[in-house]
């Protein structure tokens, strides 16, 4: 069996598993009252797991989203791109799906890449 660091949680997920290059992120949601309060909440959740190994959103290659209403995805798009440098996006692809948690609005996972290990 191989050890791979993880980032574990009560729950029975990883918010991220480390596997050779590349650190796989589970699901981190933001809260708040409004879909702009919780983007940016999960992103700084998102940045603290990435920072403990080492890596920033410069390091993400692929991130899939999900949001519980579409209206939100033109302000979803808009405050993406505040997070990266212009055209260095990582690949995406996003859905509109119910949540668990009834205030959930805002999901993110995604792989990233250690290029320097």
């Amino acid at each position: 069996m191989t050890d791979f660091k993880r980032i574990t949680t009560p729950w029975s997920y990883s918010l991220a598993v480390e596997a050779g290059d590349f650190v796989f992120l589970g699901l981190h949601r933001g809260f708040g009252n409004d879909f702009t309060i919780q983007f940016h909440d999960a992103f700084s959740h998102l940045k603290k797991t990435l920072k403990e190994f080492n890596l920033t959103l410069a390091d993400l290659i692929k991130v899939d989203v999900w949001l519980k209403n579409i209206e939100d995805v033109r302000v979803y798009e808009k405050l993406f791109r505040d997070y990266f440098e212009k055209d260095k996006y990582p690949a995406r692809m996003g859905a509109t799906t119910e949540f668990v948690d009834d205030d959930c609005l805002f999901m993110i996972s995604g792989v990233a890449y250690q290029k320097d290990k």
